[in-house]
């Protein structure tokens, strides 16, 4: 059976926890979208790891991690990454490349720095990873794809045709240094030797696990509002964040997908610029900042300080729905165990009149939080192991954000361990 784990909001949900708890049963692991521009934090028995491009299954003997074709593929921090978590104790992951993936190049990188600087005050918060110029290569058709790795003579040409292109760029929209054909075929025999041994036909791979009855788990980047297509744009990722992308950035059959466990959090946070209708500041935010994640709310590529929020009904009702939702896992409850009560966004305030609908971005620009407030539970409920256990404001939290949002709850994560989680049947 194939499931996808997915975000329902902003990225940060706590989509690498889930993945790696649910890996225990998975027998293959597939990063299906994105790159090394989001990541991943996980406490598992070997330690706490941020991942950037491995999948999050990676800590298991029994597991294959695929590295699938709608991946934005960085050689250089793919196999740092190996060796980062290797060098911990962490035994060598069975990994295999996709011969169809599309490698960020170097100049990816340096055209991505270059454009946040030439916007200055106008940027779109980019982490400077290369991925959307990475993106915009891609489907402008002159982006290399690793099965080009292995043809000498297409790359030689290759090479010539993109500097000649780039340089226009750099040399009278960026001013900078000029990209020389030479440099750019080093480079790619450099990745060459480093990926060769792991390069196949994964989608060939994942058809025969699928006929086979293997468990596959498709892990989804950043979350619903950053979908370039439904979320909040201009100030969007570069790749689908939806789990009606797993079918395409894995290369499988759309309907093997059987289950969607959507990450929803239990307050908001996010990352980088952009509409946050229940966003919070100062030392409410400060305070809920210190207090979040597991350590902290920093984005877990660049350290920034997460922007924070109270739950917000409407984003998430919209982005369980955009995923297609089965299950939600509602993560990070432990967090909200120190106030006397817990605003929650029901509604946006748009030009006078209330909409539980989510809208797009002008008028997104515009909403006010319609804010409810519910009592809290004041005690730490880490170590609780079932439902019933929980604390009964606790309990009637979970119920009204999952009436509110119209999807189960069938998972609620109550600390940043592997096991600490609490499975609740819904009927």
């Amino acid at each position: 059976m194939v499931q996808a784990v997915v975000g329902a909001n902003w990225g940060d949900e706590g989509k690498g926890k889930i993945t790696d708890m649910l890996a225990e049963k998975a027998d293959i692991i597939v990063r299906f979208q994105g790159g090394a521009n989001a990541g991943h934090t996980i406490v598992n028995d070997y330690g706490k790891f941020a991942l950037h491009t491995l999948p999050s299954g990676v800590f298991y003997n029994h597991t294959t991690s695929i590295i699938g074709n709608g991946v934005a593929l960085n050689i250089p921090v793919l196999f740092n990454e190996v060796k980062s978590i290797v060098d911990r104790g962490v035994p060598m992951p069975k990994i295999l490349v996709s011969d169809r993936a599309q490698m960020v190049m170097s100049y990816h990188i340096l055209f991505d720095q270059y454009e946040e600087e030439r916007l200055g005050g106008k940027s779109f918060g980019s982490t400077k990873s290369g991925i959307a110029p990475f993106y915009s290569d891609k489907y402008a058709k002159i982006g290399f794809q690793v099965s080009e790795l292995f043809d000498e003579d297409l790359l030689k040409e290759k090479v010539v045709r993109i500097c000649e292109q780039k340089n226009v760029i750099l040399k009278y929209l960026y001013h900078k240094p000029e990209l020389k054909p030479e440099d750019l075929l080093e480079e790619l025999h450099n990745y060459k030797k480093m990926v060769e041994p792991f390069v196949c036909d994964t989608s060939a791979y994942l058809w025969n696990a699928i006929k086979e009855g293997k468990q596959i788990l498709l892990e989804g980047q950043l979350g619903s509002l950053k979908d370039p297509d439904h979320g909040i744009y201009p100030m969007v990722t570069s790749s689908s964040t939806l789990a009606a992308y797993g079918a395409i950035g894995a290369g499988i059959p759309p309907y093997e997908i059987r289950k969607i466990v959507t990450v929803v959090k239990a307050y908001s946070s996010a990352v980088g610029a952009g509409a946050f209708v229940s966003e919070i500041f100062g030392d409410e935010a400060d305070e809920l900042r210190k207090r979040g994640g597991d350590g902290g709310e920093f984005g877990a590529t660049t350290g920034r300080p997460r922007r924070m929020g109270w739950f917000d009904c409407v984003a998430s009702k919209y982005g369980c729905r955009i995923q297609g939702t089965t299950d939600v896992a509602f993560t990070v409850l432990d967090v909200l165990g120190y106030l006397d009560e817990i605003p929650v966004c029901v509604g946006y305030e748009i030009d006078g009149e209330v909409t539980t609908d989510f809208p797009t971005t002008a008028k997104l620009e515009k909403a006010k939080p319609v804010l409810k407030k519910l009592p809290g539970w004041k005690c730490d409920i880490r170590g609780i192991k079932t439902y019933e256990e929980l604390p009964e404001n606790c309990r009637k939290y979970i119920e009204f954000i999952e009436e509110q949002i119209g999807f189960p709850i069938t998972m609620v994560s109550n600390g940043p361990g592997r096991h600490d989680i609490i499975y609740r049947n819904v009927k």
